[in-house]
């Protein structure tokens, strides 16, 4: 059985949330928050949406910082 459509309207804010693999958010590797940073910004260009907050949860005891 298919998911239902869902039905964003203009105007509205919407809380996305997403997990890597076995339901965790790990992006230790620096090549991983490129690929989520690069899929953000596809995103941004194809649909024209504005991106109030981005959080992005570090794995235990792994700062994913670099300074930029």
């Amino acid at each position: 059985m298919t998911r239902q459509k869902r039905n964003l309207q203009t105007g509205f804010s919407y809380h996305v949330t997403t997990r890597c693999n076995n339901r965790e958010f790990n992006l230790a590797r620096r090549e991983c928050r490129e690929v989520l940073l690069y899929a953000i910004k596809k995103g941004l260009d194809k649909y024209n949406f504005k991106l109030y907050a981005l959080f992005a949860k570090r794995a235990e005891g792994i700062d994913i910082s670099d300074g930029q």
